[in-house]
């Protein structure tokens, strides 16, 4: 093989002389391609069978088929490779027949060897720029899985995962998590990837209604049942009739309630105030809770058989400080979100204000780090993020973890008035953005240089200027 830029790509050539064959073999090779030559089209297919190349080159006339049979069937097999023909016996027609059948190109002979190296060259990049389309959009698919959930860190998969296991079914489920971490998302995403989806989804905060309305507001009420009920009433679980109803902040809930709440789950009937017939309802019933229901059972303040009826399947979300993978992503998508709704041309965070926030334990979960995202662009000049436009307070940072001594000094600007190294001051900066950069290239200088807006060359230099080469 020889040693081009090629990257070891596998190409397979299709020509039935033999002189044709070993000059192509010997070319691509040297250009640094991984050669396999077939003599005709039955011996291509059977290639075909055992190994995905990266492009197929072949001849239009091959004895027992033609070009145009090889690449039909490859494009049967459901192979990507692109596929190049070429032929002797060039024609207008035979060349619309090739495109029209999926070919890449179609190059007559004899040809200019730089002409064929620059097609098959295209050809690669064509399709490495095609798979790059595919994965995004499949990383896209997968982390935008469930409407406006944004998360990539194995504790999201594990959750986007248990969505569609419970998605399809009438369970009742229990999502617990620390206020901010998007509670009633994932209850939206269950009731939206459900045969519930067409029906209503119908969201009781428990913590926010009066207790001398709770009944009424959940079972509904007849006409007269008490002063000011001029008509009939639904509550949540008849206007649910067919959804969903997510009762947030479950642990609210007077002992009173829990009991008439239990048996509507048993008998999946209610009986509105002041009525005397009870009323069938479907619905499904999803739960959230910031606090321990086990605490709150043991404590005698939540029915113990209300919640084994509730926490049937228990989805515990992580808060942000637990799942920092997912900050980046995020962030961008909060910010995409903002700079649009406020016309605004921000496109991006810079790498130290992303570093800043990762050194945050965001109590307020993800709702703190959106409210963030959208003050930042609404005080921004710029179109990055850069820290100072983050806006976070000095009570913040002060409990940013782990905050380096290096970080110290960028707030201690008063040193100034005595006296201080600037160089030495700025290589520390400089050492310290290349090792992140390194760090989030694992290891690549290409990716570190275009990271921080320089060449290639500029990193090389700086890392073996810190002896980090």
């Amino acid at each position: 093989m020889g040693v081009g830029n090629a990257g070891g790509k596998h190409i397979l050539v299709v020509d039935d002389e033999f002189s044709m064959r070993e000059f192509l073999e010997v070319m691509l090779s040297r250009e640094g391609y991984e050669v396999t030559t077939a003599e005709n089209g039955a011996a291509a297919l059977k290639y075909l069978d055992k190994t995905d190349y990266d492009l197929l080159l072949c001849d239009i006339r091959l004895g027992d088929m033609t070009g145009l049979d090889v690449l039909r069937a490859a494009k049967e097999k459901k192979s990507e490779a692109p596929v190049i023909l070429i032929s002797a016996y060039a024609t207008t027609e035979t060349a619309v027949q090739a495109m029209n059948a999926g070919a890449y190109d179609y190059l007559p002979k004899p040809f200019a060897n730089k002409e064929l190296l620059l097609t098959i060259g295209n050809a690669m990049t064509m399709r490495t720029l095609e798979e790059e389309r595919r994965a995004m959009a499949d990383t896209m698919k997968k982390t935008l899985r469930f409407g406006r959930i944004i998360g990539d860190s194995p504790e999201m998969q594990r959750i986007f995962e248990r969505i569609t296991q419970v998605a399809a079914t009438r369970t009742s489920v229990l999502i617990s998590g620390e206020s901010g971490t998007g509670k009633e998302l994932i209850a939206r995403a269950i009731h939206d990837s459900s045969p519930r989806a067409a029906k209503a989804f119908v969201v009781v905060n428990c913590g926010s209604i009066p207790e001398n309305l709770m009944e009424s507001a959940f079972f509904g009420h007849k006409r007269g049942a008490f002063t000011g009920a001029s008509a009939d009433q639904k509550g949540f679980f008849e206007a649910a009739d067919g959804g969903t109803v997510f009762l947030d902040e479950i642990s609210e809930l007077p002992l009173s309630l829990q009991v008439k709440l239990l048996r509507a789950l048993q008998e999946r009937k209610i009986l509105p105030v002041g009525g005397t017939q009870e009323i069938p309802v479907d619905f499904r019933i999803i739960s959230a809770t910031n606090r321990s229901l086990e605490e709150a059972v043991i404590m005698g303040k939540f029915r113990e058989d209300l919640f084994y009826r509730l926490n049937v399947v228990e989805i515990r979300l992580p808060p942000l400080r637990e799942r920092k993978e997912d900050l980046r992503m995020l962030a961008q998508h909060f910010l995409d979100k903002y700079a649009k709704e406020m016309g605004k041309s921000v496109t991006k965070l810079s790498s130290y204000a992303i570093d800043l926030l990762q050194r945050y334990d965001f109590p307020g979960n993800v709702r703190e780090l959106e409210n963030l995202i959208e003050r930042s662009v609404a005080l921004s000049s710029t179109n990055i993020i850069l820290p100072e436009s983050l806006s976070l307070s000095f009570h913040k940072r002060r409990n940013i973890q782990k905050e380096d001594s290096f970080l110290a000094e960028m707030d201690a600007l008063d040193e100034v008035a005595t006296g201080v190294q600037l160089d030495a001051i700025l290589e520390k900066l400089e050492k310290r953005y290349l090792e992140k950069a390194m760090e989030l290239s694992r290891g690549s200088k290409q990716k570190a240089a275009d990271l921080l807006g320089i060449t290639f060359r500029s990193v090389r230099y700086r890392l073996r200027k810190y002896n980090m080469d």
